[in-house]
């Protein structure tokens, strides 16, 4: 259903673009979002865009750097990472949520996402 891509080692400092294509179904009238988790910590939110005005939201430790998009006619999400830092590695998960819009604090839980992507591993190095 959701399929992660782009991952991989980079330098502090450095860029990535991470992407994840949607198939099996219509995401397009669903918030989507990305997630991360670290080793030893629990996944934590990132970012969201809700599907009807493709407004954004990310968490304060990414806020500046990364950037969330979306294309519904290619059922793809995206985000774009800059001014990566060693603390920003984990293994990163795009997530399509309920049908419909909700506010921003219900879109920063995992509960609200129904379909989850495999997860796609970012390195930074110092």
């Amino acid at each position: 259903q959701l399929q992660a891509s782009g991952g991989g080692l980079v330098q502090t400092g450095g860029s990535l673009r991470l992407s994840c294509a949607a198939s099996g179904r219509t995401f397009s009238t669903r918030g989507m979002a990305w997630f991360r988790q670290a080793p030893g910590k629990e996944r934590e939110f990132v970012s969201a865009i809700r599907w009807s005005t493709s407004s954004t939201y990310y968490a304060d430790s990414v806020k500046g750097r990364f950037t969330i998009s979306r294309d519904n006619g290619k059922n793809m999400v995206y985000l774009q990472m800059n001014s990566l830092k060693p603390e920003d590695t984990a293994v990163y998960y795009c997530a399509a949520g309920r049908i419909g819009s909700t506010d921003w604090s219900t879109m920063t839980s995992r509960n609200w996402y129904d379909y989850w992507g495999q997860g796609t591993l970012v390195t930074v190095s110092s």
